[in-house]
């Protein structure tokens, strides 16, 4: 773990901590972001650093380093640790300082970074999920990267009680927006991969690189078209294939939303492939995506 608080990296779990009076824990005031370690290499590390610039700015948070800084920061921690696969999570704060509502009191700003060991397979097995009931975050805090997550626990705990592995939220039109940690996209049955909409939901990473990534399918004739819009729920659960997307899951089909069964009620195979390109572009895509790690 990175902490600026001790001004280095520890390895001692029991130093892994946060000061309690940080304005991040007491009133949620601070932006994280996440990027896979693959094969020694951070995946889309550059994507993920400037979107917690983004959404330290949305959150009125001053950088606690210049952007350079940090990444070096990041890269070391994750030298430090020795780990080849799993993932670095890092957070910017407005600090320490007291326990007022106003950050006024904070005396810097905070980063912290910690490595996570993980060295389990993505799974492809297709899944359900359900309509949320717990109303989503408007836009401003929808598109930031907070630790502001408690809609989404209450979201993930809703899926969970129901049976299912997760839950879709609408927008305040009706328009199928995101998961709680996730992107969602669709097959259609005119063969298009469709997105939802950036402008209300995350802009997620993975999301983004999937869109890239599926310009391939269209050469092959697999896919007529790829398409970023608003979609109806209607036309969701009448897609050929559906999946989530997103750093934890990569590309996961579902099977099933609510009591409809998507497409022949099996893993479709765009959400296999598109899996597979990200696995590949995991393990051997472009510097652009791919950071090494210099053990």
């Amino acid at each position: 773990m990175y902490s600026c608080i001790f001004g280095g990296i520890v390895t001692d779990e029991a130093a892994m901590v946060i000061p309690m009076d940080d304005h991040m824990v007491h009133r949620g005031h601070g932006v994280f972001d996440t990027a896979a370690i693959m094969d020694g290499y951070l995946y889309e590390l550059d994507q993920h650093l400037d979107r917690i610039i983004r959404s330290s700015s949305m959150a009125k948070i001053v950088l606690p380093f210049d952007r350079e800084t940090i990444r070096r920061i990041l890269i070391q921690t994750v030298k430090a640790s020795k780990c080849r696969k799993g993932s670095l999570r890092y957070w910017i704060s407005a600090g320490p300082g007291d326990f007022q509502l106003s950050p006024s009191g904070c005396h810097q700003p905070a980063l912290y970074a910690i490595v996570i060991e993980d060295q389990s397979l993505f799974d492809s097995k297709g899944i359900k999920v359900v309509t949320s009931s717990i109303p989503i975050k408007p836009p401003q805090f929808a598109t930031m990267k907070s630790v502001n997550y408690l809609p989404n626990v209450l979201s993930k705990m809703e899926a969970e009680e129901k049976g299912a592995y997760a839950a879709i939220w609408l927008d305040a039109d009706g328009f199928v927006a995101e998961g709680p940690n996730m992107n969602v996209a669709f097959v259609t049955k005119e063969k298009e991969l469709l997105m939802p909409n950036f402008d209300k939901i995350l802009s997620g990473c993975t999301a983004k690189r999937v869109l890239a990534l599926a310009e391939g399918l269209l050469r092959d004739g697999k896919l007529y078209g790829i398409r970023v819009d608003n979609m109806s729920v209607e036309e969701g659960k009448r897609a050929d294939e559906m999946m989530l997307i997103g750093s934890g899951v990569l590309v996961r089909p579902v099977v099933q939303w609510d009591e409809q069964v998507i497409g022949d009620g099996k893993e479709g195979p765009i959400s296999q492939t598109l899996l597979n390109y990200i696995i590949e572009d995991m393990k051997s895509g472009p510097s652009s995506v791919r950071v090494p790690v210099p053990y």
